[in-house]
């Protein structure tokens, strides 16, 4: 007599993340069509400063554009974190339900930090620098999201990415971000100086814990 043994099969659906990965190219053609010339000038954007000296003016922060590409940036991102914390052995990346609870953390996150620099800012009275670098933030950021969209596709249905790539890009973001400071702080060295301690304790307090934090409490939790 032979013996049947069943095994439970586990079927992924990635439906979720196909009409999520759409949806966000959507947003990118609807900014470049809205605003074609500002969106070859952003694609330029480690290549050229143009699009920083055009677009400095703090208005610019809350324009469609923007706020289009930042759409993009929080989905990118999220979409980068939930593989990062599959690659690593905590969720599975087809799971829809982390991706959500990861989307609402950090997009409370971000907007969250972006207030309470504001109001720090005023306090500091560092206001005038920090309108002008979290525009020019944003801008490098929102363009990693952009730059991450196609890799997260290529990590997302890639059952066995190369540990060389995913190290890679790990370092790729990390270097673009601390390129930003460094060119922040070539750009308005001028609006800083005598507030050099104020900007050192803004670093700390909203630019190094905040990640710390989160770093902290995923090892640990």
């Amino acid at each position: 007599m032979i013996e049947t043994i069943l095994q439970t099969r586990s079927i992924q659906n990635k439906d979720w993340a196909t009409l999520l990965f759409v949806f966000t190219f959507v947003l990118i053609a609807m900014a470049r069509t809205a605003f074609e010339t500002r969106f070859n000038d952003f694609l330029k954007i480690l290549v050229s400063d143009k699009y920083i000296k055009v677009y400095k003016d703090s208005s610019h922060l809350m324009s469609g554009f923007t706020i289009l590409l930042f759409l993009v940036q929080l989905l990118s991102v999220s979409f980068f974190i939930q593989f990062l914390l599959h690659y690593f052995g905590y969720f599975a990346k087809t799971d829809w339900v982390i991706f959500l609870r990861i989307f609402t953390f950090f997009s409370v996150f971000v907007l969250s930090k972006f207030l309470i620099e504001k109001i720090i800012s005023v306090i500091f009275n560092l206001d005038e620098f920090t309108e002008q670098f979290n525009l020019q933030k944003v801008s490098y950021r929102t363009f990693i999201g952009v730059v991450l969209l196609p890799i997260n596709i290529y990590l997302f249905y890639n059952d066995n990415p190369s540990k060389t790539i995913v190290y890679g890009i790990i370092i790729a973001i990390l270097t673009i971000n601390m390129l930003t400071y460094i060119v922040s702080l070539k750009i308005y060295q001028n609006l800083l100086i005598g507030k050099l301690f104020y900007f050192i304790l803004y670093l700390c307090a909203l630019e190094i814990a905040p990640y710390y934090f989160i770093y902290y409490l995923i090892t640990k939790n």
